[in-house]
């Protein structure tokens, strides 16, 4: 009964907290996965094409694979495992993303205490002196207050849900961009190793050309001394080699800023170069690729999932602006007491108190209010079509490499042959020179199309290592990486789905 007289009394206490469970601004609703089958108007073979050398396996696509939370010992390189290990503790770049992280989600817990009381402890010792026209006489006294103050904004409309709300997504982003530096750091030591072997291979396969053309020269001069060929075709044979030993320094010079990459994404100085080296022969080409379902992918890539966050967020701001034009309830009070002496505070008689509630309905503000809500809205709508450009940018990402990997194995399958039937064609016409059969240019002709043939193998071989770890990293990596994030350096668990005082939509699987 004393409950049912004490709501009629308060009817504006009983509308507070029918209130309370609501939120201004539209809830948010996670985007749906794309209803689409595949990555291409066309299905995938079930694997590629082969070929009889380094790097020729066949790889077969493995729809609805799960991949490897560490994707790149798929590749078993001891050196490549060790360098990637180094530069996941070392780069600066991540350490940057994880202080982002916790500011952020520092940043959250600041807002949820907005759904506390604030309270505040105050000490004023005055010495005054009253006019004589006041009729207090004129002798100074002293007054010392000491008193408590507690002062709470009901959240009647959601506001600071909204604003916790939106810290949250933005945690949450903050999170994702995390993930999305440590997958594109290992990308790029991957792709840097890679490059290095391939780097190393052109330039073996040019010594190994120069070798060929220096054994030509000294048969040409042989030739020549004994009267059988001109001193022209000597000549000429001389700048083929001139012309090839000016293709190596260029070569050296791209493996030279390759190391420097690579030393540099293990979060060295130039000067501290790392130990380990790459060649094609130390990589394995993974056999078995992961092709995630269509559904899966916008829950593996980090950037899909960072602009949604960012949808999240600009959702949030909409009800944070809402509610800034709806009416504001403050309730405040303080206990103290007030005595001419210091140490007759808080004895009888000197005690103080007070009760303030406020209610503030927003009036007119110039319409500041309602742009600032139209400003919000139309962020919303931005973010939403930033969403599914990276969607789509995403689903790009996956077709453009699958379809790589497939003409890589071609290529190189092509490449192997070409360089087969270069080889072959070199020797006949090298014997059919020292046989006087066939004239230098015959042989020049062989040694040329050789030439391109032996390094333009070794670039279909290190294309298709490169375009592999190009598809790890367009499927998103593996949430094996998320799941440490959800670490502090300190060990804490970081509060990203459902906390305290504030809840999202959804929580994160």
């Amino acid at each position: 009964m004393n409950t049912i007289q004490f709501k009629l009394k308060t009817p504006a206490l009983a509308v507070l907290l029918a209130l309370a469970g609501c939120a201004a601004g539209p809830d948010f609703k996670q985007p749906d996965a794309p209803q689409v089958q595949g990555y291409a108007g066309q299905p995938l073979p079930e694997k590629t094409s082969s070929a009889a050398t380094l790097g020729g396996d066949a790889q077969q696509f493995v729809a609805g694979m799960d991949i490897p939370a560490q994707w790149w010992t798929l590749f078993n390189s001891p050196a490549l495992n060790a360098v990637i290990e180094e530069a996941i503790k070392a780069s600066p770049d991540l350490q940057s993303a994880q202080a982002a992280l916790r500011a952020a989600q520092e940043l959250v817990s600041a807002q949820q205490g907005a759904f506390l009381p604030s309270v505040n402890a105050g000490l004023a010792p005055t010495r005054q002196k009253q006019p004589v026209s006041a009729g207090q006489g004129t002798s100074p006294f002293n007054l010392h207050t000491a008193q408590i103050s507690v002062s709470y904004t009901f959240d009647a409309f959601g506001g600071n849900r909204r604003q916790v709300e939106g810290l949250q997504a933005q945690a949450e982003q903050q999170r994702f961009l995390l993930e999305a530096a440590y997958l594109t750091l290992a990308s790029n030591v991957v792709e840097a190793a890679v490059q290095e072997a391939g780097l190393r291979a052109q330039i073996a396969a040019t010594q190994e050309v120069l070798k060929v053309q220096g054994q030509l020269l000294e048969l040409l001069q042989r030739q020549y001394a004994l009267g059988d060929v001109a001193q022209a075709d000597v000549l000429t044979q001389q700048a083929a080699l001139a012309q090839t030993k000016a293709s190596l320094p260029p070569l050296q010079k791209s493996l030279a800023q390759q190391r420097s990459r690579l030393t540099a994404l293990a979060g060295r100085f130039p000067s501290e170069e790392l130990e380990q080296t790459f060649d094609l022969a130390g990589l394995e080409l993974p056999q078995k690729l992961p092709v995630s379902l269509p559904s899966s992918l916008v829950r593996q890539r980090p950037d899909v999932r960072s602009a949604e966050a960012q949808l999240h967020a600009a959702s949030a701001a909409v009800g944070v602006a809402t509610a800034n034009m709806l009416p504001q309830v403050t309730l405040s009070a303080n206990i103290g007491s007030a005595a001419a002496e210091m140490g007759n505070l808080f004895t009888s008689g000197t005690g103080l108190w007070g009760l303030v509630g406020g209610l503030a309905q927003p009036l007119f503000a110039g319409g500041a209010l309602l742009h600032k809500k139209r400003a919000s809205e139309a962020l919303l709508e931005q973010a939403a079509a930033q969403y599914k450009s990276t969607v789509i940018l995403a689903f790009q990402n996956v077709a453009d490499s699958l379809r790589a990997l497939q003409y890589d194995a071609d290529a190189l399958r092509a490449q192997d042959a070409a360089e087969r039937a270069a080889a072959r064609s070199l020797e006949i016409s090298r014997k059919s020179v020292q046989l006087g059969e066939a004239g230098p240019q015959t042989l020049l002709a062989a040694q040329g199309t050789y030439q391109q043939a032996v390094i333009s193998l070794a670039q279909a071989q290190a294309a298709r290592f490169v375009d592999t770890a190009a598809l790890f990293q367009a499927l998103g990596g593996a949430g094996g990486i998320a799941a440490r994030l959800w670490l502090r350096p300190s060990g804490r668990r970081i509060c990203i789905g459902s906390c305290r005082h504030g809840s999202l939509v959804r929580k994160h699987s």
